[in-house]
């Protein structure tokens, strides 16, 4: 089992995908966590929605918990 799959996340978490956006960011912050997950690139401000399965596939790591 991938060791992301285990990790709790929360909204305004700022996670490390394992390809860049076409930016050039890899630094993603969590807006809305559900069957589907939306993230906001840190660099250009785009958003994005990604299937819980997508989003734990991709997600690299954790670089900064929310508040």
């Amino acid at each position: 089992m991938n060791d992301s799959a285990s990790i709790k996340w929360a909204v305004g978490d700022v996670v490390s995908l394992k390809k860049p956006h076409p930016c050039g960011g890899f630094e993603w912050e969590i807006m809305r966590i559900g069957m589907d997950f939306r993230i906001r690139c840190i660099t250009c401000q785009r958003q994005i929605m990604l299937s819980r399965a997508d989003f734990v596939k991709r997600v690299k790591k954790v670089v900064k918990k929310a508040e």
